[in-house]
């Protein structure tokens, strides 16, 4: 990796972790409240990339392993990954792969604002929310007993939220885009 490319995952990581400084949103009928640092993942994956946005939140995930308190609401350690929600933290790693993956290949300077707007959510629902999804969704029904059914719908509370982050990561990505492009281009 060149310099800038460590810079730039370093600069994600801390955003990261940055998102995780902000207040949980409590829903009240669910235990687990909502969070901002998935916005962090998304918006890793439409501006730096696959490899790199993957890399940011690896980053990230190794601080929670050493035990730093990075997560919302001041959590780390590796006793979070033997958490009921741990799929969604190793979701995280793919779902900023599949986002800049996908970014990489849909994307381009040659589009107008809106299509890569578009394009950005698009990628940014894709990987960061049903990417992600399946991984956390999965791994809750399998190790909390749930069931798929029911891991599937009591995570269906968190998609209006995270609709919205996948919004402001296009929003994001679009104007890095016209300001500063990240994005590797992708080489057909």
């Amino acid at each position: 990796m060149s310099t800038r490319d460590l810079v730039l995952t370093a600069l994600f990581a801390a955003i990261i972790v940055a998102l995780g400084l902000l207040p949980p949103i409590p829903l009240g009928f669910i235990p687990v409240p909502i969070a901002a640092q998935s916005l962090g993942v998304m918006m890793a994956g439409v501006v730096l990339g696959a490899r790199r946005g993957a890399i940011a939140v690896l980053i990230v995930l190794l601080l929670v392993a050493i035990g730093l308190p990075v997560l919302s609401g001041g959590r780390g350690g590796l006793a979070i990954f033997a958490s009921p929600t741990a799929g969604f933290l190793i979701g995280w790693i793919f779902a900023a792969f599949v986002t800049g993956y996908l970014s990489e290949r849909l994307i381009n300077d040659r589009q107008s604002g809106l299509v890569q707007t578009v394009s950005f959510f698009l990628t940014a629902m894709v990987g960061g929310i049903v990417v992600l999804y399946a991984f956390g969704i999965t791994y809750l029904a399998t190790v909390a007993g749930l069931g798929f059914p029911k891991a599937f719908v009591g995570s269906m509370a968190f998609v209006p939220g995270d609709v919205i982050k996948a919004f402001v990561a296009a929003l994001l990505g679009r104007a890095v885009m016209v300001g500063y492009p990240l994005l590797p281009a992708h080489k057909a």
